[in-house]
């Protein structure tokens, strides 16, 4: 059942947090917590669980009457299950915070202010912090490398107006349909993107999550896949897959 419990304020932009999950009772709560914890109190929080067998479940239910919505079910994925977040949100913005990562504390007070006074733009990425400070936003190369941007999870915030117009996550890519949305949103339909300056981070992205589980092969698969969907270039696609391939054969020999 939804429950509004925060008191939003019409003036101000309703950004909507999803958060989707899969036995993360490792790093859960402190999601959770990052999300609650914002000192921009205008947004919905939805969880969307996908049936965990561990702890996860108890500590939803322990924040259960801070959190507007959660449901746990079974779902095909963790593209079908941000989808079924972004189907029931009410926010104009919408961010999507996996159960590995956390946000800082002004994020949303961040996100709102670039919003607020950039009336055109249609999706932000935030500086995040991966290992290291990942920070910018380089449309122009995505023709050839789709890291062209922080991160996904605890860094990307995007209107539900555009979701609404070129739809949600493409669930036949397992891995990387973010990849996609992102291509869509850059070359289909030439939406309006930044980055927040670097100082500005709007969240921590752990390298442990479902990304990291995937091996080079099956990365690049999808990534051509991607590709291909959206109707690049089939010559140049199959050109860049290969020189993908050689450039990590070759740094696999020079580190033996």
């Amino acid at each position: 059942m939804r429950k509004y419990l925060r008191k939003y304020k019409k003036k101000k932009p309703l950004i909507s947090i999803i958060t989707v999950v899969l036995n993360g009772e490792r790093h859960i709560e402190k999601a959770i917590k990052s999300v609650l914890n914002q000192s921009y109190k205008n947004f919905e929080y939805i969880i969307i669980d996908g049936q965990s067998s561990d702890k996860t479940l108890k500590i939803i239910k322990k924040y259960k009457s801070k959190i507007d919505y959660w449901i746990s079910e079974k779902d095909k994925g963790i593209y079908d299950a941000m989808n079924k977040g972004i189907k029931i949100s009410k926010g104009a913005i919408i961010g999507i915070l996996n159960s590995d990562d956390f946000y800082k504390k002004n994020a949303l007070k961040i996100v709102s202010k670039y919003f607020s006074k950039n009336k055109s733009l249609d999706f932000l990425f935030g500086s995040i912090m991966k290992n290291r400070l990942m920070s910018g936003y380089h449309p122009e190369k995505i023709k050839w490398k789709f890291n062209i941007y922080p991160g996904h999870s605890s860094g990307f915030f995007i209107k539900k107006l555009v979701h609404d117009k070129i739809g949600l996550y493409n669930t036949k890519f397992k891995y990387s349909a973010d990849y996609d949305l992102i291509y869509k949103l850059i070359v289909k339909y030439k939406f309006k993107g930044m980055c927040t300056k670097s100082n500005e981070i709007t969240g921590v992205f752990r390298t442990d999550g479902i990304g990291s589980k995937v091996g080079f092969l099956g990365k690049l698969s999808e990534e051509t896949k991607i590709r291909i969907h959206n109707k690049q270039n089939i010559f140049f696609v199959c050109v860049l897959c290969v020189l993908h391939l050689m450039n990590f054969i070759f740094n696999k020999i020079k580190n033996i």
